[in-house]
């Protein structure tokens, strides 16, 4: 993995930035995405960008194209408005949709032509326990299933470029965003827990390990999966 190049959206914080630091460590050059960049440390190279805004992606997409050879990416920014059945906004769910799928096509589509021609590259996307179904994530559910379709899709229309495509799905995890609606000690944490066969929350850093195996050489014969990273919260019958 040394010396690759590797894309990741939502670049600067939680999952993002544990992954964009594990590859950094690695040898790996990170190509960083994201709307908050300021004060920020990257150990690679970062842009900013309102990803919410297609045009604005276009052409930060156009510049990074210009200028690295990307190997990889990791569509890993994502956007969770919870809302029960009866209260979805579609204002929301179409946020919601555009940020977590139309983002993830938009990006990739950008860097496959150039992986084809090499006959090589790596795609992974970061997906949610949510699509096995969670209360109050009807659209988040929903982009996160879509994100799924693509991934299968996608490996079998890369395969024979040499190209894989997998999806990391992700419980509950200890992040700045998550403590946000959780906090220690809060119903809604002892909740989330009591969902986790472990009884425990997963870290950044366990999904950044995951990322990391599918982006690995000992990976390339692995393509359209789905690894859960949730303590066994995804498992029928918890």
């Amino acid at each position: 993995m040394k010396n690759k190049c590797v894309l990741v959206t939502g670049a600067t914080k939680g999952i993002g930035w544990a992954i964009s630091r594990r590859l950094a460590d690695l040898g790996c050059h990170v190509v960083g995405l994201a709307r908050h960049t300021q004060d920020i440390d990257f150990p690679g190279y970062l842009y900013s960008c309102d990803l919410q805004n297609a045009g604005e992606t276009e052409d930060i997409l156009r510049v990074i194209r210009e200028k690295y050879p990307v190997d990889a990416i990791v569509n890993n920014v994502g956007l969770v408005k919870p809302e029960p059945l009866g209260e979805v906004d579609l204002a929301s769910l179409y946020n919601v949709l555009d940020l977590n799928v139309r983002v993830a096509v938009q990006v990739t589509q950008a860097f496959v032509p150039s992986m084809k021609a090499r006959q090589e590259g790596r795609i992974v996307n970061i997906c949610s326990r949510a699509t096995s179904g969670s209360l109050e994530r009807t659209s988040y559910s929903a982009a996160k299933s879509a994100l799924i379709g693509c991934t299968k899709t996608w490996a079998l229309e890369l395969a024979e470029y040499g190209i894989t495509v997998n999806a990391v799905s992700p419980g509950p995890i200890e992040t700045e965003l998550f403590r946000a609606g959780h906090p220690a000690g809060s119903d809604a944490e002892k909740r989330a827990l009591a969902s986790i066969p472990m009884r425990r929350l997963g870290q950044p850093a366990d999904v950044a390990a995951a990322v990391t195996f599918f982006l690995s050489p000992e990976a390339n014969y692995i393509t359209g999966q789905v690894l859960g990273v949730d303590g066994g919260g995804s498992l029928a019958g918890r």
